[in-house]
């Protein structure tokens, strides 16, 4: 593929994810990002801060709609995808390696649900391809210049997410393992671009020192602990997901281009098996604790397409219209499924459905009822439910967050008032929180979230008063 047509290929397929990411609903951890935006802060209960940055960007521009605060998340992979262009010409000059990197990327459904769908990996993903562009640009040029380019892109990534804290050592043994990079390390700028990297997340350490590092807690707590009984099954759930959202034959490319990598003895494919190893390790290293949710080894794709593209170039260019026809067709019928459900599966085997379908109309039934029982306020202690119906909510009526992660977002609290009463909406497998909060929860009711009139879940909605200890926060006000 020329450079002309590769750029046509990149816009083109931006659009489409610009008019699906409008289309489909909103999914629950999106909705709950989105009150970031809504309260800007230097940290957060869960993990880092720039989503929250991210979406304020997007809605800033177009309005608080779905496509608003996805907007930068196609965009995003546009960038990712030219800055793969440039790494992998850079890293393997002469063998049009960027391009074949980057439509491998393009090809997997990892990338094409991230583009349309915004969490934290979304943003860390542009970040971390556009700290091994930098770094491969330096390779290229010489120029020390470039370190700032690649701390700033680190700090970036390291605010997406924790796990692109990653970076720093992947960068820093590779520029061991070689004399140019060891005699880089003798000069300021490579010093003074890690700098930049650390003062960009400075913030994020000072917010987590002045809340008892809540968040550093919750993310370092993941692997805090081991289960051995299920590692087998965490490790083939890590290895079956990723073959998935790869797609196999991309997938297959990419596993032959790390091994040959890794036996290559050449800088540059260096820096491409370390991209990959050592987060790599990270996650089969956590299955030893829990299971591996199938969006975190996103940041392993960058440096696993450049792999195939450069170190296995001929079997990649071999099968790239096959991997690339493969997953255009999975991601088609993935953004078919998730708009319109022509296919009839099970809601249980349709991660379309359980994440996306029917939280409009189940918001519209929520609040419908919560005005019929002239409710003063919904509440909830499930983050998605609360997040999906603070999206949707009627303006009179305030939603309440329960539970600890809303506490740290300085939201206001309801004053105590015995006679003030509200409802609770809770997914039936969750046990009605009153612990203080709440008194005389009392069942009135249940609300199926469904899609084609099949049940997705079912919640139990329940009449509280306001106990002595107030809520946590105002998750939205009633105005």
């Amino acid at each position: 593929m020329t450079r002309r047509y590769f750029l046509l290929f990149i816009a083109g397929i931006t659009i489409v994810r610009l008019i699906v990411a409008s289309l489909v609903p909103l999914a629950p951890d999106e909705a709950y990002y989105w009150l970031w935006s809504r309260h800007l802060r230097p940290g957060y209960y869960d993990d880092a801060p720039l989503i929250a940055l991210w979406i304020k960007a997007g809605t800033g521009l177009i309005g608080q709609s779905p496509l608003g605060i996805r907007l930068l998340s196609p965009i995003g992979a546009a960038i990712g995808s030219l800055l793969l262009w440039r790494a992998g010409d850079d890293l393997f000059p002469g063998r049009n390696a960027g391009i074949v990197a980057a439509i491998l990327l393009n090809a997997t459904l990892m990338l094409n649900a991230g583009a349309i769908i915004t969490t934290p990996d979304t943003p860390l993903l542009l970040f971390w391809t556009a700290t091994i562009a930098a770094v491969a640009r330096w390779h290229a040029t010489g120029d020390d210049r470039w370190w700032i380019a690649a701390g700033i892109a680190e700090g970036l990534a390291f605010e997406s997410k924790y796990t692109g804290v990653l970076l720093f050592p992947i960068v820093g043994l590779w520029l061991l393992m070689s004399p140019a990079g060891r005699a880089a390390l003798r000069r300021p700028l490579p010093w003074i671009g890690l700098g930049f990297g650390l003062l960009l997340f400075a913030p994020v350490i000072f917010w987590n020192a002045g809340h008892g590092w809540v968040s550093f807690a919750k993310q370092g707590g993941r692997s805090a602990h081991l289960d051995l009984s299920d590692t087998l099954e965490h490790l083939a759930g890590l290895i079956g997901g990723q073959l998935g959202l790869a797609t196999p034959i991309v997938a297959a490319l990419m596993a032959a281009g790390v091994w040959r990598a890794i036996r290559d003895r050449s800088t540059a494919n260096k820096l491409v098996w370390l991209s990959v190893v050592i987060p790599g390790a990270i996650f089969v290293e956590h299955t030893l604790s829990g299971a591996v949710q199938a969006n975190w080894p996103s940041i392993l794709y960058p440096g696993a397409a450049l792999a195939a593209s450069g170190a296995a170039s001929d079997m990649t260019r071999k099968w790239l219209p096959a991997a690339a026809t493969l997953g255009a067709v999975i991601t088609a019928i993935v953004y078919a499924q998730a708009i319109a459900a022509p296919i009839p599966l099970p809601v249980r085997h349709d991660p379309t459905a359980l994440e996306l379908a029917g939280w409009p109309q189940f918001a519209a039934g929520v609040a419908r009822f919560a005005q019929v029982r002239h409710s003063a306020f919904i509440a909830g202690t499930d983050y998605a439910t609360v997040a999906e119906l603070a999206y949707r909510r009627p303006k009179s009526i305030a939603v309440i967050g329960v539970g600890p992660r809303w506490r740290y977002f300085d939201l206001p609290s309801l004053a105590p008032n015995a006679r003030q009463s509200g409802l609770l909406v809770e997914p039936r497998y969750l046990k009605p929180q009153t612990d203080g909060r709440f008194h005389d929860a009392t069942l009135i009711g249940a609300l199926d979230r469904r899609r084609d009139h099949k049940t997705i879940e079912v919640y139990d909605l329940y009449r509280v008063e306001l106990g002595s200890a107030v809520p946590d926060a105002i998750v939205r006000d009633a105005r």
